[in-house]
């Protein structure tokens, strides 16, 4: 079974799982209709893990706390849960809330109350002396002021279990409330997944309207897999809502109520059981008209993202300049005026200000480079961010570590840790030891990840010009497997040229022969042939393993399944295809300017930073502007070193910010990796080789 297979019948059986709850969930429920290879094995499987797990921790909670469920107050939790497709029932999930609720409250109460008897002596004694005082003021006889020792201990006491049930009270509400705050989380995210996958469910559906499948057939094959994310859950969601119902009409109406999308494909569903209801012509018609309609709200979206990735880009070059300038105007400021900026208190002691705005010109870099970091890539489709799993043995890893990022990663992080150590005994500053160790784990994980990147490139390329021939074969009357290996004979695909001809083989050797499936006198040969030819393509999209192929190619078994014509099938493929590897390049075009935006910035503030520290922050210029300066000044409070350090510091966690923001518009997180090492590294052979810290 392969990965992609595996997964799915790992998703289908924890959605069945949750066929005991309030929500009926899964494929095996439409299995009954239609069933699969292997479901029955995937429930079992599910069932066992759900409940071995957390079977005793979920009776004591919903037998002491599912009772809240009923409360006014989880009304809005449960309109929210209905749309969140989680495998727990609704009772059940509140109860978990609750549960957790006591322990969070448990857990907090200890401290506070350490907290709070170790300070109420002394908070007690100042009350007493401000509001005593002013008590007695109008009278003859002054008390003395009292002290942490003249204070009651039982009032204390009191007071600090007060403290300490207030605190626990607090995070138990608190924690309810972040049960709730989850459903929310969970359903936005819900919603912009569907409203992601929804056009290219409808082109599926489309192409298989085509055919002679009936509604219920197609919504499965579209709800069947991952491809479609959640608009496929839905479409389940919706025929085992049909099977409990005895009425696909009931099933899409029920999902049309409870689904967080109701722009989209809430109306979607109203409409398409109306249609079905109506004929195939009409629902033919319908989706045609569906998928231009949510092309152009497409297209729309991807302009509104623009604009709003223009925005972000200017606010990240202002924002990204101004720590630095700020840690270099507070130390001008430290010499010239040095009454402006006095020491600070803190917890660890008085700390210059300087310092203060150092860390918080860092702390305040590092956020707003992830931030923007996941801004960017938000604006990336779901099927154009590259994911990569970590095989399963320690020899899988090794033997993929050069073609596999998160392969890469898993080797490099001991040599990382090695070397960070290291650096550590040799004398470094914690500093450069951090970011030494951070460029050499990024730098080699990004580079595989580019070197991946190039060969996933050239094979959607190539992966596009098969389609593009198959598709021309089969317009001539070709069958399938005869146009595939004409075209693995007599076109040069580069890259895809042996898992093309591998496809050819596999569909030539593995394919049911004609006259075998008519002498059974059953669908039994014909389904074994669709089953074999479903296979061999999809070992081919597992060896290409791309996006592209894995949102395209999945296409054909399901259509030609469902016996529509071949030429139409190949012919929306192509369309399909050209269009999502057209989306590909326009959209790396398009993020061009943002990564030299990104790349422009880090090197503006080095360069500025590396003129302050050769003019400016140097022993003799600082005497210089003392002795130029009509007020008070005290260059010798301003240590040379120290600041360049500290500028040094600033700039870093600047060019880390630049890269994590360069590296997201390239590609993706692996490539926000490699920008940002790659810019750490330069910056740091830069100020160390150049003197400059």
């Amino acid at each position: 079974m392969s990965r992609r297979r595996a997964s799915e019948a790992v998703g289908r059986g924890a959605e069945n799982a949750s066929a005991v709850g309030t929500e009926v969930d899964g494929p095996s429920a439409v299995g009954a209709d239609t069933p699969g290879p292997g479901a029955n094995d995937a429930v079992d499987d599910g069932a066992v893990a759900t409940g071995g797990r957390l079977a005793v921790v979920d009776r004591v909670c919903y037998a002491l706390f599912a009772r809240h469920a009923s409360d006014r107050r989880h009304d809005a939790d449960r309109k929210r849960y209905r749309g969140t497709a989680l495998d727990t029932g609704f009772e059940t999930y509140l109860a978990r809330a609750y549960g957790l609720s006591w322990v969070v409250a448990a857990a907090a109460f200890v401290p506070s109350l350490i907290v709070a008897a170790g300070a109420a002596p002394a908070v007690a004694a100042a009350v007493e002396a401000r509001f005593g005082a002013a008590l007695l003021s109008s009278g003859a006889t002054a008390a003395p002021a009292p002290t942490p020792e003249s204070v009651g201990p039982l009032r204390t006491d009191r007071a600090a279990l007060l403290v300490a049930f207030g605190a626990a009270l607090l995070a138990k509400r608190a924690t309810v409330a972040a049960a709730g705050l989850h459903l929310r989380w969970v359903v936005a995210t819900r919603r912009t997944d569907i409203e992601r996958t929804l056009p290219g469910a409808v082109r599926y559906l489309e192409l298989l309207s085509s055919g002679s499948d009936g509604p219920r057939a197609m919504l499965w094959k579209a709800a069947d897999g991952d491809a479609y994310g959640g608009t496929a859950t839905s479409l389940r969601k919706a025929l085992n809502a049909a099977r409990l119902a005895g009425s696909l009409d009931e099933g899409l109406r029920r999902v049309a109520r409870d689904t967080p999308s109701r722009e989209l494909l809430a109306p979607f569903l109203l409409k398409f059981r109306k249609h079905a209801a109506t004929g195939d012509e009409a629902l033919s018609a319908f989706l045609a008209t569906e998928r231009r309609m949510l092309s152009h709200r497409q297209d729309r979206a991807r302009k509104r993202a623009r604009r709003f990735l223009e925005l972000l880009t200017e606010l990240f070059v202002a924002v990204l300049v101004l720590p630095a300038l700020l840690v270099i105007g507070a130390t001008a400021l430290s010499v010239v005026i040095p009454e402006l900026l006095p020491p600070v208190s803190t917890p660890v002691g008085v700390v210059p200000t300087r310092a203060v705005v150092l860390y918080g010109a860092v702390a305040f870099l590092v956020a707003f480079g992830l931030a923007a970091a996941v801004a960017v890539g938000t604006l990336r489709p779901p099927s154009q961010r590259a994911s990569y799993e970590v095989p399963g043995s320690p020899r899988a890893v090794l033997a993929t570590a050069g073609r596999n990022p998160a392969s890469t990663a898993t080797v490099a992080a001991g040599p990382t840790v090695a070397l960070a150590i290291w650096l550590a005994l040799a004398g470094y500053t914690l500093v450069n030891v951090a970011l030494v160790g951070y460029a050499a784990f990024a730098v080699p994980v990004g580079l595989v990840a580019a070197r991946r990147t190039r060969i996933d490139d050239a094979r959607d390329r190539e992966l596009a010009d098969f389609v593009h021939a198959v598709s021309g074969h089969v317009a001539q009357g070709r069958p399938l497997e005869a146009a595939v290996a004409a075209v693995a004979r007599d076109v040069d695909l580069g890259v895809l040229d042996d898992d093309v001809a591998d496809l050819a083989f596999a569909l030539r050797s593995t394919t049911a022969p004609e006259g075998a499936a008519r002498s059974r006198g059953d669908s039994a040969g014909g389904s074994t042939a669709v089953d074999v030819r479903g296979a061999a393509i999809e070992r081919f999209v597992d060896r290409v393993d791309t996006p592209l192929a894995a949102r395209t190619l999945g296409l054909v078994t399901g259509a030609l399944d469902a016996g529509s014509d071949a030429d139409a099938v190949f012919e929306t493929l192509r369309i399909e295809v050209g269009r999502l590897y057209s989306e590909q390049r326009a959209l790396r075009s398009s993020m061009q300017p943002y990564i030299a935006v990104g790349w422009a910035a880090a090197v503006l503030v080095a360069g500025v930073v590396a003129v302050v520290n050769t003019q400016v922050v140097d022993a003799a210029r600082l005497a210089e502007i003392a002795a130029a300066s009509e007020a008070v000044t005290e260059p010798e409070g301003v240590y040379p070193e120290l600041e360049r350090f500290r500028l040094y510091v600033v700039t870093q966690a600047t060019v880390l910010a630049s890269g994590w923001f360069a590296g997201t518009a390239a590609r993706g997180r692996y490539a926000a990796l490699l920008h940002s090492g790659v810019l750490v590294a330069c910056c740091y052979v830069v100020f160390t080789v150049g003197g400059l810290v």
